[in-house]
């Protein structure tokens, strides 16, 4: 497809352009997008803040950041072509990690492990823009019930979901939930989905939690304002009353390195805990290694979204997962910047932010 379409170029830290470039031309086994929303990931607003280099080669721009998106099929590569993969108006979704297919790690359905992956939005461009061109491989049919803007959230679903998988829930049993944000309320409705029994939601702020009471948690605990009617100071004695014991299960979808050390304090033996939030390359954890080994306890941690997103669309399209109480803000493409800067900056309740690009 020729033309020219309007993108957000980001340059270095702090510098983002809305600028007119040519759209993407695509290869035989590519598949061109007309983004209709793309959501605004924690990790943008680092690339943009300049707290993370990107995964370019001098890890600086000029790149459209976004890798959170949704949209319209534009025009179909020769080889999804012939295989009568995808036609023009197909309703997508894009999963950005594009692994090699060929090391070690893709042999074993390692995807996100794979070490020569390109990530849309990181890597290469991505969805800050009205056009994306994308790997076949990667570009998925979304369920007819599901809208854009929460069609742009199936990766960070499909990394909760991973999650979730690898917590390895028993029917009934009780979750510990670290840290409200996007995606660990997204763990608490899809812990219920998996059978949980009783979901706890720890976090620091009240409307989060009260976000998390909305979509499936049935005890909150704030562990850092006082005056908050859901304030315990020591989390692991709230779990114990509340629960009438410690927990089976628990998550931490935080870098607090707080919640990491509390997830320990809170389960109980033969616990499984899942570490999902990323800390500080120099954060340690201190695992009391002897009360581990003979409490049995699992330990694990959960990375991207490998052999997930079939999951995700399903519990989008069944309505087990509900997005909407996280969706709290929307920005045009041309307001990308301002998007960023206001869920970085804003004292306002927020939780997600999507931006809303393409018509139909």
């Amino acid at each position: 497809m020729k033309g020219k379409m309007k993108v957000q170029n980001f340059y270095e830290p702090m510098v983002m352009k809305y600028e007119e470039h040519d759209i993407p031309q695509i290869a035989d086994n590519e598949v061109l997008v007309k983004v209709m929303a793309c959501s605004i990931c924690g990790s943008d607003v680092s690339y943009y803040y300049g707290h993370s280099p990107l995964g370019t080669k001098d890890g600086k721009g000029p790149l459209y950041l976004g890798h959170e998106m949704s949209g319209v099929v534009a025009e179909v590569g020769k080889l999804p072509r012939e295989a009568g993969l995808f036609k023009v108006g197909d309703r997508v979704a894009v999963n950005p990690v594009q692994q090699c297919n060929a090391c070690e790690f893709c042999m074993r359905g390692e995807f996100n492990v794979c070490p020569h992956s390109e990530v849309i939005g990181v890597t290469v461009n991505g969805g800050f823009a009205e056009y994306v061109k994308v790997k076949y491989t990667h570009v998925y049919k979304i369920p007819d019930n599901v809208k854009f803007e929460h069609a742009a959230m199936t990766e960070p679903l499909a990394c909760a979901s991973n999650a979730i998988r690898r917590l390895d829930i028993h029917l009934g049993q009780d979750v510990v939930v670290f840290g409200p944000g996007p995606i660990g309320l997204m763990m608490v409705e899809l812990a219920k989905a998996a059978g949980a029994g009783r979901v706890v939601l720890i976090g620091r702020r009240d409307y989060p939690l009260e976000v998390g009471k909305k979509v499936g948690a049935d005890i909150l605990i704030n562990t850092a304002d006082a005056k908050s009617k859901y304030y315990a100071k020591d989390a692991a004695a709230a779990v114990r009353k509340a629960l009438g014991h410690l927990a089976p299960r628990a998550i931490v979808a935080t870098s607090n390195m707080d919640a990491l050390q509390g997830a320990l304090l809170v389960t109980g033996p033969s616990s499984t805990i899942v570490y999902f939030g990323l800390p500080g390359p120099e954060d340690k954890l201190q695992v009391p290694m002897l009360e581990a080994i003979q409490s049995e306890r699992t330990i694990k941690c959960a990375w991207l979204a490998p052999l997930v997103w079939d999951n995700a669309f399903a519990v989008m399209g069944s309505g087990q997962v509900d997005l909407s109480p996280i969706l709290t803000h929307t920005f045009t493409l041309e307001d990308a910047e301002k998007g960023i800067r206001f869920m970085k900056e804003s004292k306002e309740n927020k939780l997600k932010g999507v931006l809303l690009i393409g018509k139909e």
